[in-house]
């Protein structure tokens, strides 16, 4: 259980929330309750098996406070809030800067900063590893790209523009990531980024990452009262989540490709868990589909100084942190969006 900008997060399976006085009480198995003051509180996160009271519910809806389930995993379930709330405002505004193109550029290269900072800092570190090898030279030249990218970012005052240079930062990254593949199966081999569908293992698995963390993303965007479908970088199309796209490019690199490159090079995941179908599609077979879901879930619990709050908590909490900056943002409580630059 933890309070983060003025959002409660309970992740205790089997927490019970009921109404003390004008207080949320919290109660884990026998222990005493945790009392938190209803006053300050904006909303209520609960992830997985927790369970409320109906006058904790009916506090929380007359005190203006949204009370959010979510699966153990991060899928969300519901959302529920009272006759008053805010968020018709925010995402009112929400849908205002999406229709500026200043302010949608302007969102745009906020994300872009996070995912163009965030992939030369996993090349950085792989250069440093490398000193000395074979593919040294080549990972020092994509860092040495990346960082004039970065330098070029607040020159662009459009979202096409930004998308050009968005396209080069890709083109860098990904010819220099098969020097980041080492150890494990020789038989997973990367030549290239495909996407529909995914033509070598490689792929296969980073696609399906790809998947969770934009399920938990858009997860994370409606809990907090957000319209994951409205985005910036990514624009609308029907049934795309264009604002979980967008921040889902701040962790891409740090999180889903170094958790691929983790199960291939210690050799968690092997040729032999995929199968080609018809037509040359590469799939995962149940056992390593379920390998890989089973590292996410881990990796999410792991703990990290959130770069921007500067709190320590576990990684599955990052984007619903982020989601809270952006709404924050929105409501002109922060004057730009902070993306999450990994240190």
């Amino acid at each position: 259980m933890k309070r983060l900008l003025n959002t409660l997060f309970i992740a205790t399976e089997g927490a019970y929330v009921a109404k003390e006085g004008e207080s949320l009480a919290v109660r884990i198995d026998d222990r005493p309750p945790t009392r938190i003051p209803i006053a300050g509180l904006e909303s209520v996160v609960c992830l997985g098996r927790v369970s409320h009271s109906p006058h904790a519910l009916a506090h929380c809806a007359e005190n203006g406070v949204a009370l959010t389930h979510l699966t153990a995993s991060g899928r969300f379930l519901a959302r529920l809030e009272g006759a008053t709330s805010g968020s018709v405002l925010v995402r009112r505004t929400q849908y205002r800067k999406a229709d500026d193109p200043v302010a949608s550029a302007d969102l745009a290269r906020a994300f872009l900063t996070g995912k163009i900072a965030n992939a030369r800092l996993v090349m950085r570190r792989a250069a440093r590893e490398a000193s000395g090898k074979a593919n040294a030279p080549h990972l020092t030249e994509a860092v040495e790209r990346l960082d004039g990218l970065l330098g070029r970012l607040p020159r662009e005052t459009t979202v096409d523009a930004l998308r050009g240079l968005e396209g080069e930062a890709a083109r860098t990254y990904w010819a220099a990531f098969p020097a980041l593949l080492g150890g494990g199966d020789q038989g997973l081999s990367f030549t290239g980024r495909t996407r529909r569908p995914p033509l070598d293992p490689v792929n296969a698995l980073l696609s399906f990452l790809y998947t969770l963390l934009a399920h938990d993303i858009r997860a994370a965007l409606e809990a907090t009262g957000l319209d994951s479908q409205v985005g910036y970088l990514h624009r609308d199309r029907p049934g795309r989540p264009g604002l979980a796209l967008d921040m889902m490019e701040e962790f891409r690199t740090v999180l889903a490709d170094r958790l691929a490159l983790t199960l291939v090079n210690r050799g968690q995941v092997r040729k032999e868990g995929f199968r080609t179908e018809e037509g040359g599609a590469v799939t995962m077979t149940d056992a390593t589909r379920r390998t890989v879901i089973e590292a996410w879930q881990e990796r999410k619990r792991d703990e990290r100084r959130h770069p921007y709050l500067d709190e320590v908590v576990p990684i599955g909490l990052f984007w619903h942190l982020q989601a809270l900056l952006f709404k924050r943002h929105l409501r002109g409580d922060l004057d730009g969006y902070p993306p999450c630059l990994w240190r």
